[in-house]
């Protein structure tokens, strides 16, 4: 068991926690000015608990925190489901579900918009990566949708908008995340996502379906319905996909096997459905494993070097510090709730979500449990928060995402515009799982084997 309490390292004439919270201060600079997170949260960390604790300490946790990170079994959920995702996107499914939605939804006045929302939800469900999902509707809806004459400003937002649908539906990415960083239940957090997921799809449907009716200009007529064999052969040709999603999800709410177990079935479909849909292991498949690796290192090294920050902070005693001190100031749930929602929605102007949750949970879940939250109801809401700040101008990924898939004759403003009120969508549905807990805690309090 670690020491908690703040032991001055020999010489020095500064209090411990005098060292975290200028440590603090110090990643927020090196963040505006560029360092990459990862470097600048290790880097830091170490530094602090070498001033604060000594060398001796600091080595102990250098030697020990890497290893039982990246060798932890219950961590291998994280590079499966990235796996998972990249091998669903190189199969080419995605673009056939498209299809298939666009041919129901023809005889619908913005069937296009709704083939997106509808599409991306599906694909949520096996990508796991907000901006996996943005590009790929980008590269597909897109050019679509301008050709038929939808409004390029609502197109873009819309794609953009959806894409974020990946960090709630599970399997998340960045609900893994949350689950390590919180030591909270990986398959009961993941189960928890699906009925807020579905609910902000839905909220995101009839959004659309009124926008369009208060204003024509948004979408062209709606066409002839496509014949009713074309559907249907369309809908057969995309039957693969509940291969990705049926077993990874039935396979945790019934307790059969663990989220890794999950992950690992997951990715084993997907890979089985790339090799029949590109008709065997050709070119495509080096790639895709290299960029699962890229994405995973990348991920883990976050990970790592906010685990050394975190370290560091619990040891010198700015954790405790803070917990008295925002406790104080938001002494209630729903306080503290507003004053989460606040940060959040600020630093996603700034930070990816990766690094926003790594930086911030250290000093947020210590609160969390002093006021008895319940932390998969918090951990829901956080990734709302982290859905909304993904398309949140000046610097919400997701925004650059599309704008970089979309091409040159597409702007900045093209993507601001059209995503604003998906944004008032989005805090609609933030306000209702902050007011109604159990449409987040429901199901998982009836998972089988938990």
């Amino acid at each position: 068991m670690v020491d908690r309490r703040p032991r001055r390292a020999e010489g020095l004439p500064v209090e411990p926690t005098t060292v975290g919270y200028l440590s603090a201060a110090l990643l927020l600079l090196a963040l505006l000015a560029g360092v990459p997170v990862a470097a600048a949260m290790g880097l830091i960390g170490i530094g602090g608990m070498v001033l604060s604790v000594g060398v001796s300490f600091t080595a102990s946790q250098l030697g020990n925190l890497p290893y039982a990170v990246v060798n932890n079994y219950d961590f291998a959920v994280l590079p499966l489901f990235v796996l998972m995702g990249v091998l669903a996107e190189a199969s080419g499914i995605t673009s056939q579900l498209f299809h298939a939605l666009d041919l129901w939804l023809r005889r619908v006045r913005g069937g296009l918009y709704q083939a997106v929302v509808l599409g991306s939800a599906v694909f949520a469900a096996v990508s796991g990566s907000t901006i996996v999902n943005a590009v790929v509707f980008t590269r597909i809806a897109y050019p679509e949708m301008v050709k038929y004459g939808y409004d390029r400003s609502l197109s873009i937002g819309s794609i953009a908008a959806t894409g974020s649908f990946a960090a709630m539906i599970p399997p998340s990415i960045t609900m893994v995340i949350y689950a390590i960083m919180t030591d909270q239940s990986v398959g009961r957090l993941l189960i928890a996502g699906i009925v807020p997921g579905v609910l902000t799809a839905a909220v995101y449907f009839f959004g659309i379906a009124i926008m369009v009716r208060l204003r024509p200009s948004l979408a062209p007529v709606a066409t002839q319905p496509a014949p009713w064999a074309q559907r249907y052969k369309a809908a057969v040709a995309v039957w693969p996909i509940l291969l990705l999603i049926l077993p990874v999800m039935g396979g945790l709410y019934s307790g059969l096997y663990p989220a890794s177990a999950a992950g690992a079935v997951g990715a084993f479909f997907a890979f089985a459905v790339a090799l029949w849909k590109r008709r065997g292991p050709g070119r495509w498949l080096a790639p895709v494993l290299g960029d699962a690796a890229a994405i995973s290192c990348t991920i883990f090294a976050i990970l790592i070097g906010g685990l050394l920050l975190s370290r560091m902070l619990v040891v010198v005693g700015v954790i405790d510090h803070l917990v008295v001190l925002i406790t104080g100031f938001a002494s209630t749930p729903l306080k503290f709730m507003l004053l989460v929602s606040v940060l959040y929605l600020v630093l996603g102007c700034f930070l990816d979500t990766t690094s926003m949750m790594v930086v911030t949970l250290p000093f947020i879940f210590p609160v969390v449990a002093a006021l008895n939250i319940d932390p998969i109801w918090f951990g829901i809401v956080l990734v709302k928060l982290i859905e909304i700040s993904v398309v949140t101008p000046p610097v919400g990924v997701n925004l650059f995402a599309v704008l970089g898939a979309a091409g040159k004759d597409t702007t900045v403003n093209d993507v601001v515009r059209g995503v604003l009120p998906f944004i008032a969508l989005e805090l609609l549905v933030l306000a209702i799982l902050i007011a109604l807990p159990g449409l987040t805690t429901w199901l998982p309090n009836r998972m089988m084997g938990m």
